[in-house]
């Protein structure tokens, strides 16, 4: 998979210090170096679900999410700009980009629909938020049903570009890509296995990418 892929989609995570401009430019410039087109996934507007898992009331989760999406956002084009792209907005994809992407939302409609009526998809995707959660509460704290079923909502808006991001970013089928992240994560282990009860078109793959020095590693 990783010598046909054409294309790759780098995930951006919001509030994740390891994303610098400067890393961003490093992975930006390994992409269009090594593969026909790149893309970069920021999952802006859906970290209020995070936040208010984490105990933020809604409006001060709704404003800390929009602030730190711009952040990330200016970051990503920042780091392109300095590699010389003319146009970096065309090449990031956000919550406002994907509200009008119809392979989006027929993909996200399906996620949320198999996350009410499998219960081993339920769970993998519950375990998949706990695993965030994990990392941002108060040692010895765990979350609670309810704060996994909030959380559990980020984790669903990002599904699609695990499943498709070559027809959502390119518009269309006939290229094969790889959703590029930085750290390995079981359910998308598991989903690229085509373990669960759903699981990414055919010509969709996953890589891990390290820096310092960069470093590929096919899931």
């Amino acid at each position: 998979m990783l010598s046909e892929a054409d294309h790759v989609c780098i995930g951006i995570s919001p509030f994740n210090s390891y994303f610098s401009t400067r890393r961003i430019a490093a992975l930006a410039g390994w992409a269009m170096a090594r593969f026909g087109s790149c893309h970069f996934f920021v999952p802006d507007a859906a970290a209020v679900y995070t936040l208010q898992a984490l105990g933020y009331p809604a409006e001060r989760a709704r404003h800390k999410a929009a602030r730190q999406g711009a952040y990330v956002h200016n970051k990503v084009a920042t780091a392109l700009t300095s590699l010389g792209v003319a146009r970096p907005e065309d090449l990031v994809w956000g919550a406002r980009r994907l509200a009008e992407c119809p392979r989006y939302q027929e993909l996200h409609d399906h996620a949320r629909r198999l996350f009410d009526t499998h219960d081993d998809f339920r769970d993998a995707c519950l375990d998949a938020s706990r695993w965030v959660l994990d990392r941002k509460l108060p040692d010895g704290r765990e979350p609670t049903g309810e704060q996994l079923l909030l959380a559990v909502r980020y984790f669903l808006a990002e599904l699609p570009m695990f499943t498709d991001s070559a027809a959502i970013c390119l518009g269309g089928p006939g290229h094969s890509s790889l959703f590029v992240y930085h750290q390995r994560v079981r359910f998308l282990e598991r989903f690229y296995r085509r373990e669960l009860a759903w699981h990414p078109v055919e010509q969709q793959g996953f890589l891990v990418v390290t820096e310092n020095p960069l470093v590929e590693q096919p899931v």
